[in-house]
């Protein structure tokens, strides 16, 4: 056998046996959403959709409908996405190609404020929203993890401007293009790919989010779907772990489909090229 061709066997066999307890895992997890397994065992003894009636009618009178709980995790998710993409282009931009003082401190700066834990900074965003009135709102909790998200996302973009060559802005310039004319026309069409990228991970970032929405919007009117599920495996009055597992798959549903017709453009947020 060629020695690249059993190399790359090898390689696919490593990863499926690194996700077969993903996969196993999601299997359960959807067979126990639309079944009902037998007393003691795993086993479904019947199928049934009894665990996702939550799609069509409340789990109860105290909570809010699962649509308008999904609507706000979209916006949430989708506002986050475009704040941080709107600012990380601009930003990026200028970091990529004018030197100015302290430069390299404040890329070094934009590291460590992507690094720090955000639970450490929960008491002092606390203070401010409520300072500013956004606390306990939808828009409160955009901009507090549109903030946290964009140093990534200035460092992300920078590294596809650097990819691109100068020589491309100067023929611009010297054609009579203003500076911003030469951005717009030339330069952001070859970091499309890299922003797209960043798009949909911000999306999936803020789809996910749990911790920010918990503590700076606990009411109904702003609860997203993680705060949601933490609702309903929290009521240890009547523990449902069917319809727990059933709304896991329904969250989790829009981030897999994302990532199975997107990945080829998340693997490029990494290497940070201009090739789509």
């Amino acid at each position: 056998m060629n020695t690249s061709l059993k190399g790359n066997w090898l390689l696919v066999l490593a990863m499926s046996l690194m996700s077969a307890p993903l996969v196993i895992m999601y299997g359960f997890q959807l067979i126990d959403s639309i079944s009902r397994p037998a007393p003691g065992g795993i086993i479904p003894q019947e199928w049934e959709l009894t665990n996702w009636r939550f799609l069509w009618e409340p789990i109860d009178s105290a909570r809010p409908s699962i649509w308008r709980v999904t609507f706000n995790t979209f916006v949430f998710a989708s506002s986050t996405a475009l704040l941080v993409c709107a600012f990380s282009i601009t930003a990026a931009y200028a970091l990529s190609r004018l030197n100015f003082p302290a430069r390299r401190f404040f890329l070094a700066g934009l590291i460590m404020l992507h690094a720090f834990p955000t639970i450490t900074l929960i008491i002092a965003i606390f203070i401010v929203l409520q300072f500013l009135g956004l606390y306990d709102s939808l828009m409160g909790v955009i901009l507090v993890k549109a903030a946290l998200e964009l140093p990534f996302g200035i460092w992300i973009m920078k590294g596809f401007y650097d990819s691109v060559p100068w020589e491309i802005e100067m023929a611009g310039v010297q054609d009579g293009a203003s500076r911003f004319r030469v951005w717009r026309e030339l330069i952001l069409p070859q970091v499309k790919p890299g922003l797209l990228a960043l798009l949909i991970f911000s999306f999936l970032a803020g789809w996910s989010e749990f911790i920010l929405p918990l503590v700076l919007a606990p009411g109904a009117d702003a609860q997203v779907l993680a705060t949601y599920m933490n609702a309903v495996i929290a009521d240890d009055t009547r523990p449902d772990y069917g319809l727990f597992k059933a709304i896991g798959m329904f969250y989790a549903l829009p981030v897999i489909a994302i990532y199975l017709l997107f990945q080829k453009r998340l693997m490029n947020i990494y290497g940070g090229g201009t090739k789509g």
